[in-house]
């Protein structure tokens, strides 16, 4: 079959760009030039994220003020909308509609 194809120069069978027996898209020198222009930008990108801006010892525990101020803050508004404390009596005052039985 992929003689007869070969000889009789029939072209790719079914969608010419999808499949095993697919055409292959010629590469021009704009894919190239893209190309090239992400490998430097990765290479830029990898060059900045190898020198750390601060070092090992100033990063380690440098957020730990403000995450407790945060956390204050979510805390303080949790404890703003919750309900204010009732007694028992309170809870169970509409049980006491007649005292019949008391009498």
């Amino acid at each position: 079959m992929h003689l007869t194809l070969a000889l009789l120069k029939k072209g790719i069978p079914g969608k010419q760009w999808i499949g095993k027996h697919r055409r292959l898209r010629p590469i021009t020198w704009q894919m190239k030039r893209n190309t090239l222009k992400h490998l430097d930008r990765e290479a830029e990108n990898e060059y900045w994220i190898s020198r750390p801006y601060v070092t090992p010892d100033q990063e380690f525990g440098n957020a730990a003020e403000r995450r407790a101020l945060s956390w204050l803050k979510i805390k303080e508004t949790k404890f703003l909308n919750f309900p204010e404390h009732k007694s028992i009596t309170e809870h169970l005052s509409h049980l006491n509609i007649s005292k019949n039985w008391t009498s």
